[in-house]
C-alpha cells in the first residue's frame, strides 16, 4: 500500500510512475511515493554506452537525491529503457516520433533494461542491479501503429508502448521478466529487500517493514 503523506517513511518509492506504484502495491510492500528530482538529462546516453550501466546510473541519482532529503529512509530508484539495434528508445514527444519507433520494433526482438537502487544515507548502504528481458513484436501495419498512437498509450513510454495496457496485443513473446518491461523488475527488487534485512517475509497484510535489524543499524532508531 503506498502512503502520500508519511510522517516518518520507512520505505520511499523516488518515482511518480504509476506501474511502478502499482507493481509494488501488488508485491504486497507498504511504502511511500516520492518523486525524486534528479535531472536525467545531465546523464545523455552516448554511443557505445552499455545500457545495463545507463539505468543503473540513473536509479542511483534518482534515489540518491531523494535519500538526502530522507536520510533516515530506504529508498527505492528505477529508470528503464528500451535498445533495439544498439539505438536507446526513449519516451516518444509526437504522434510522428511515437510512428517511427513502433514501425522500428515492428517484428523485431528488442531489450528492456531496468535499473534499480536500494539506499539508505543513515545506514551507509546502497544496492543497485540491472535486469534484461527481450521482448518480440509482431509485425505492425501502418494502420495498427495508428489506431494504437490514437489511445494516447504511447507517450510516457520509453520505446513508446506499454506492455500493461492495451499495447500487450503488440507482443508475440518475452524472454525474460515481464515486471522488468512493466518498469520494475519485482522480483529481484524483493529479493534485495529481504537479502539486506530491508523487509521480512510476507505476513498477512503484506512484508513485514518493522523488523528488528532495521531498528538496531541505526537506520530508524
Amino acid at each position: 500500500m503506498a502512503i502520500d503523506d508519511p510522517k516518518d517513511p520507512i520505505l520511499i518509492l523516488a518515482s511518480q510512475s504509476p506501474r511502478r506504484r502499482y507493481l509494488l502495491e501488488q508485491a504486497g510492500l507498504s511504502f511511500s511515493v516520492i518523486p525524486s528530482r534528479f535531472d536525467e538529462e545531465a546523464v545523455p546516453f552516448k554511443p557505445g554506452d552499455a545500457p545495463e550501466d545507463y539505468v543503473r546510473k540513473l536509479a542511483q541519482g534518482k534515489a540518491l537525491e531523494v535519500s538526502a532529503r530522507y536520510p533516515r529512509s530506504w529508498i527505492i530508484g528505477a529508470d528503464t529503457t528500451v535498445m533495439i539495434q544498439g539505438k536507446n528508445l526513449g519516451k516518444p514527444s509526437s504522434n510522428a516520433e511515437a510512428f517511427e519507433m513502433l514501425k522500428q520494433l515492428s517484428g523485431e526482438t528488442h531489450e528492456v533494461h531496468t535499473g534499480f537502487c536500494i539506499c539508505s544515507e543513515s545506514a551507509e548502504k546502497r544496492f543497485s542491479q540491472s535486469v534484461r528481458t527481450e521482448v518480440l513484436f509482431k509485425e505492425l501495419t501502418h494502420a495498427e501503429i495508428d489506431w494504437y498512437i490514437k489511445t494516447g498509450e504511447p507517450f510516457d513510454k520509453a520505446g513508446g508502448y506499454g506492455i500493461q495496457g492495451v499495447g500487450i496485443i503488440l507482443v508475440r513473446s518475452i524472454n525474460g521478466s515481464y515486471t522488468n518491461v512493466v518498469g520494475l523488475p519485482v522480483c529481484e527488487v524483493i529479493e534485495t529487500l529481504i537479502r539486506e534485512g530491508i523487509a521480512g517475509f510476507c505476513s498477512g497484510n503484506g512484508f513485514d517493514l518493522n523488523r528488528p535489524e532495521n531498528v538496531s543499524s541505526g537506520a530508524f532508531g
